[in-house]
């Protein structure tokens, strides 16, 4: 099966992206790296699926309200791309965010899917996060 290491190197520097819009606290950048549509899914922590308001809500909410960022490190992280237009991203998260007067730790494992739209760009159209158990 082919590897495809240009669309590789392409999903890294757009999670490069998403971090430094983060860190930047630019919360209209990172929304943008989603495909919001009916088709987009988002399991989080157990709960039930969500769909593309839920996730944009809740994108906008918690990273809107980061003071700064320590830490957003995806460890032990696998592109896997499929037909050159389609990728999975999975990693174990190491993310320190500093809110008001709380810190939060997020070790979770997440897996991003990315579909390649029609300009050439990478978009987030599914995520899963579950805790990351400690071995």
């Amino acid at each position: 099966m082919a590897e495809y290491p240009e669309e590789q190197a392409e999903i890294l520097q757009t999670w490069d992206e998403i971090v430094k819009s983060v860190k930047a606290g630019d919360i209209d950048k990172l929304i943008s790296f989603h495909a919001y549509s009916p088709k987009f899914t988002e399991f989080k922590q157990g709960a039930p699926r969500n769909g593309a308001e839920d996730n944009e809500a809740f994108e906008r909410g918690v990273f809107g309200s980061v003071k700064e960022v320590l830490k957003m490190d995806g460890n032990d992280m696998k592109i896997a791309v499929y037909y050159g237009n389609v990728a999975v991203v999975t990693f174990h998260s190491d993310f320190h965010l500093q809110f008001e007067e709380e810190l939060a730790v997020v070790n979770d494992q997440i897996s991003l899917v990315f579909v390649k739209n029609s300009a050439g760009d990478w978009k987030i159209v599914h995520e899963h996060h579950s805790p990351l158990k400690e071995v």
